[in-house]
């Protein structure tokens, strides 16, 4: 699913949505590989037992897992600019993480445009509101201004 924006009706794009992605497993394997990438090894994430004791009830991803698959959903949410040969992560204005993912849940993004501007000539920066869903859960797992700069030709 694209949504380009041609560069003359940038205005218009904003408030446009998209979304939702294909639905994405959190298994246990993937939490136990980005606690050994982020060196994050808290029972809550690794040890099925001892989480299995807390309120969670079992493990749960960590919050910064949730977020960094915002760029593996980027590819499905696919908002651009007409042209863009290049995008890349420029930072995040606002994050909170709302519910915990457990393990063994399946997350997807929505996504909304919230503003976009020509930084520099063929240079746009959008800035996007980025809903992750727990499947069955009312809600979500997080919610992110997410900014992202478009290389455009």
């Amino acid at each position: 699913m694209s949504t380009l924006i041609s560069r003359d009706r940038l205005a218009d794009a904003i408030g446009r949505e998209a979304g939702p992605t294909d639905w994405l497993q959190i298994d246990q394997q993937r939490i136990d590989t980005f606690a050994e990438c982020t060196l994050d090894r808290q029972f809550i994430h690794v040890d099925p037992q001892a989480a299995g004791k807390t309120p969670f009830g079992s493990t749960i991803a960590h919050g910064f897992l949730s977020l960094s698959l915002l760029s593996h959903f980027a590819e499905q949410l696919q908002i651009a600019v007409d042209g863009v040969h290049m995008g890349v992560n420029y930072g995040l204005d606002k994050v909170r993480f709302i519910n915990p993912v457990k393990v063994g849940s399946r997350v997807r993004a929505r996504a909304k445009l919230v503003d976009i501007q020509e930084k520099n000539p063929g240079q746009f920066q959008l800035k996007l509101e980025v809903t992750v869903e727990i499947e069955g859960q009312q809600k979500p797992a997080l919610v992110a201004e997410w900014l992202v700069l478009q290389f455009v030709d």
